[in-house]
């Protein structure tokens, strides 16, 4: 290939790309769509927008009878088990000069467990089924020969039958407005990973092995994570990027808690698990903000103690108590958070108050935030961790 060869074929493909991104498609070239329900529409909604050629995703309700197809309809308690029940779904708009159906059947599959009847997870219900509604004979003889494929695959792989229904699609409702681009919108939730594993190739996803022996022993935090999920992205950037505490933080995969006692669901990610010995003693599904993180591991650390009450519910250090005498004339070094490992107080800056309390001149950088104080009828300005929040004490005027 010549260097103008090259330049044309980089230019063509920048249009190709400039297409998908902005949905414009030429007229010569019509998009098709597809229906598919693969559980809750908020996680499906997200990987089949991520896929190149796939040109809009709205989720929605079809399926159904009998009654208005809202949100609020569908998730009665009476529906629950409903055959006429409207099942979430999602509409895949899609150019077909860039993904072929065949490609959006595979991905539907492999994205869900379709062998769960009525449910995906902790999911459970009709209008979380496996459908496929198509429009278009050629859509559906995709479909019937890809689930007999898969059926064969998941079969040697010992699962059970394809529960997953092909019919013509009859009418697509939107959801509402709120449900649209739902992950996008609220980055503090999680997502939901139902996948079996097996691929349409006959591999099955390969899970790396952990040795998770040093977990069998103290304190540990487990996260439980996923490649492409938004929420474990933002909690490594908010919180587990400049988390140095004492109690170690490992990142494992749901399929990676070998020699672990569980009970939490694992389908979620982000999931935090706070062990100790190996056995789960507190769990939390989806992304967790740094305050929330701080008190809970303030909480798993210190337990009800007189530590945690001052540190979170206001409580204040009784003068020359244990601590102030274990650390009142230390040498040079500084004062670290005791939970997120930042430092706070350098020993330079440290001087006897006379007050019983351990006092310092100043703090390290911006390690310490301020707050007015208006309790026990005093006014005052109270000392908190910038990065746990914790209590520190407060800010006197010696003149």
């Amino acid at each position: 290939m010549n260097s103008s060869e090259g330049a044309s074929n980089s230019a063509n493909a920048a249009k190709m790309r400039a297409l998908v991104d902005s949905a414009e498609l030429p007229k010569t070239v019509k998009s098709e769509q597809i229906v598919f329900g693969l559980g809750c529409f908020w996680g499906a909604e997200k990987n089949f927008a991520a896929l190149p050629g796939v040109i809009d995703v709205v989720s929605g309700y079809a399926d159904g009878r009998g009654f208005d197809a809202t949100y609020r309809n569908i998730t009665q308690a009476q529906q629950r088990f409903n055959p006429d029940n409207y099942a979430e779904v999602i509409q895949v708009s899609f150019n077909p000069m860039l993904i072929s159906v065949q490609d959006l059947i595979i991905a539907f599959y492999e994205m869900h467990n379709p062998t769960q009847a009525n449910g995906q997870g902790n999911d459970i219900g009709t209008q979380y089924r496996s459908t496929i509604l198509y429009s278009q004979p050629e859509h559906a003889q995709k479909a019937q020969y890809l689930t007999q494929l898969y059926q064969q695959i998941l079969t040697q792989n010992n699962y059970g039958s394809i529960t997953t229904r092909i019919k013509p699609l009859d009418t697509f409702y939107p959801a509402e407005a709120y449900h649209q681009d739902y992950i996008a919108k609220n980055p503090n939730g999680y997502c939901p990973d139902h996948s079996t594993g097996v691929r349409f190739d006959g591999s099955v996803e390969r899970v790396v092995a952990m040795d998770n022996t040093a977990l069998l022993q103290g304190q540990h935090i487990v996260v439980i994570d996923a490649p492409d999920c938004p929420y474990c992205e933002k909690f490594k950037a908010d919180v587990a990027t400049s988390y140095a505490g004492s109690i170690p933080m490992h990142f494992r995969g749901a399929q990676q808690l070998q020699g672990l006692s569980v009970s939490s669901p694992t389908w979620a990610t982000p999931t935090l698990l706070f062990m100790q010995d190996g056995i789960e003693v507190h769990g939390v599904q989806g992304y967790v903000a740094p305050k929330k993180f701080y008190q809970l591991l303030g909480a798993f650390k210190l337990g009800d103690s007189e530590a945690f009450n001052v540190a979170f519910n206001k409580g204040t250090d009784s003068q020359f108590c244990k601590q102030y005498e274990q650390f009142k004339n230390v040498g040079a070094g500084v004062f670290t958070d005791t939970l997120s490992g930042e430092p706070l107080f350098d020993t330079d800056y440290q001087f006897n108050s006379g007050t019983g309390w351990l006092s310092f001149t100043q703090a390290i950088g911006d390690s310490v935030t301020y707050h007015e104080d208006n309790s026990l009828g005093m006014r005052r300005i109270a000392l908190k961790a910038k990065t746990s929040g914790i209590h520190l004490g407060h800010v006197f005027d010696d003149g």
